[in-house]
């Protein structure tokens, strides 16, 4: 039986990925190596990196026959990903067309609903779901043994027991880089004095213990964090240093230090080993401390994302239920200057709540850093499975009839262009404020182009209220520049 793993033409929407350099799925890669583990004859197809074309893909399907079609989905990709699902289907009939990926925690019965072209929809950690899955599609067995799948019976849709998460990552075999073309993601990260490096990334934990309301990974992965040993993280490690020649390392795990002594064991190996190695990762600053962070510097730590949210205490400890406080951000961005480290702070408007008032506090915090750290910053979006839906669903900002299969539903908002198509949260601040936040950010960033994004904002213009949207936006970029040229 053939496995064929499939990221969809377009791949995953981010805006880092845009210039050419890309990050391979870890997902897709984990699940190839543990079919290849089982004697499963696999391949990995990431169309976007190999240009393939919706044509194309069929061409594939057709000529290779692959008997299970696995298609690697995020809430903002996902409209893609059903695009795939349709041409496979239609030229592979006798397939069974399945979909996984983050964006189906709570989404598998709206999508077998909605989407005639989807014969199965995996939810949570899938390593486990997929071999049985594809040993009882061999069998021809029931498919009613497979926890964590929905699927297709009868003409019924089926949900089948959740799957139980892998208590022990350390089973789990090395992550099948070498079943995709390498050379051709180009994946590579900027490190000072160094340029441009190549990259490897490496998760090395999942799950997050605490309770931010936007965040969909406590659901997907849980609150119990499960770690890789550090002595497997180094072999992961040497391996992409001595195979793919990985000179720089991004740790994609929700909170490297959620367990600061074996975030000290880690590194304190890297140094003993003399690994020329930099590498970025994203912490908890409640969890930091001035020897973690010398320690994480020396071993070749250059680059520190983290959240802050909201300057506004209201917002961060009351709506966002954030741990770490402001102070303890002031005070790791201190830390990790000191040892060269350059701190990266995330910030998010439009809360549940959120004034106009409140919203400048974080403003305010950005101005105040920008200086002496590289910023990031969005607007608010809605997840699947979060704290957040259901909030937004109680609201009414979700309709009680929303299905996440509609591409166009002009009662939520979406920015495709700007910000991805998972629906974005919109409470107490106007679009005006929101945009003039925005770009406010993106002058203080100076990392920005309007024109760039003109193309993919036309594409994007559906109905009055999506080109009253980007009008608004229009207005304020421009009132924003007039403003600061006034100023010189």
């Amino acid at each position: 039986m053939k496995v064929m793993l499939c990221v969809p033409p377009g791949g995953y929407f981010a805006e880092r990925w845009s210039q050419g350099s890309m990050m391979p799925s870890l997902g897709v890669l984990y699940l190839a190596a543990v079919l290849e583990q089982n004697a499963i004859d696999v391949e990995i197809v990431p169309s976007h990196v190999l240009d393939l074309s919706w044509s194309d893909l069929a061409r594939k399907f057709e000529t290779d026959k692959p008997d299970v079609i696995g298609i690697s989905t995020t809430t903002e990709n996902r409209f893609l990903s059903f695009q795939l699902a349709k041409v496979a289907k239609q030229v592979r009939p006798e397939a069974f067309v399945m979909l996984g990926g983050p964006h189906f925690t709570g989404t598998a019965y709206d999508t077998l609903s909605h989407i005639p072209f989807v014969d199965g929809v995996v939810s949570g950690e899938a390593e486990v779901t997929i071999v049985e899955l594809v040993q009882a599609l061999q069998a021809n067995d029931s498919l009613r043994k497979v926890d964590g799948l929905a699927f297709r019976e009868n003409g019924m849709i089926v949900e089948n027991r959740p799957r139980q998460r892998i208590p022990d990552l350390n089973v789990l075999p090395l992550p099948a880089r070498h079943l995709i073309p390498w050379e051709r993601y180009n994946f590579q990260l900027e490190v000072p004095g160094k340029g441009m490096q190549p990259a490897a990334n490496i998760m090395t934990s999942r799950g997050c213990p605490f309770h931010c309301t936007f965040c969909a990974t406590p659901t997907n992965w849980g609150r119990r964090v499960r770690g890789i040993s550090p002595e497997n993280v180094l072999k992961e490690i040497e391996h992409v240093i001595e195979r793919y020649n990985a000179k720089v390392i991004w740790f994609y795990d929700d909170t490297f230090n959620y367990n600061p002594r074996r975030a000290m064991q880690i590194c304190d190996m890297i140094i003993e080993r003399k690994l020329d190695i930099k590498w970025y990762c994203e912490v908890r600053v409640d969890l930091m401390s001035r020897k973690l962070t010398a320690k994480m510097a020396e071993a070749g730590m250059f680059y520190a994302g983290f959240g802050i949210e909201s300057g506004n205490h209201r917002v961060a400890q009351d709506i966002v239920k954030k741990v770490a406080t402001l102070e303890q951000a002031y005070t790791f961005i201190d830390w990790a200057l000191e040892f060269g480290v350059t701190p990266n702070p995330f910030f998010i408007f439009s809360h549940p709540t959120e004034t106009w008032e409140e919203a400048q506090e974080t403003m305010a915090v950005i101005d105040k850093v920008k200086e002496r750290c590289d910023i990031s910053v969005a607007v608010t979006h809605i997840y699947p499975g979060t704290e957040l839906e259901t909030r937004a669903c109680q609201e009414g900002k979700i309709p009680e009839d929303f299905t996440w299969t509609a591409e166009r539903d002009e009662r939520v908002i979406v920015l495709p262009a700007a910000q991805g198509h998972a629906p974005l949260y919109v409470d107490k601040l106007s679009w005006w404020q929101i945009s003039e936040l925005m770009f406010r950010f993106a002058g203080a960033k100076k990392k920005f182009s309007l024109l760039r994004k003109i193309p993919s904002v036309l594409q994007n213009i559906h109905s009055f209220e999506d080109f009253k949207r980007y009008f608004i936006m229009f207005l304020v970029f421009t009132r924003v520049k007039l403003k600061k040229m006034i100023a010189k």
